[in-house]
């Protein structure tokens, strides 16, 4: 991670920090308010928001990491 070169370095917290920009930061008047006010509503906004809505986007059965990996590796195995 880190190294020249790599594009694939930061791409989940590039667009982690994309999405908190577009759907939280932009819609707040932050310039009213002062740095505690902000680190709440962001702090909100992950607890509230991102992690229920956003965890499983990719998940649509809600199964565990574990359990998806190994639903996915087992079809691998069976295509080949």
């Amino acid at each position: 991670m880190g190294r020249t070169g790599s594009c694939f370095d930061n791409a989940r917290m590039e667009s982690f920090i994309a999405t908190l920009k577009k759907e939280l930061i932009y819609r707040l008047p932050v310039y009213k308010m002062n740095r505690a006010e902000v680190r709440h509503y962001i702090f909100k906004w992950i607890e509230t928001y991102y992690n229920r809505k956003r965890r499983h986007t990719s998940n649509e059965q809600n199964l565990p990491p574990l359990v998806k990996r190994r639903l996915y590796q087992e079809q691998i195995q069976a295509a080949a």
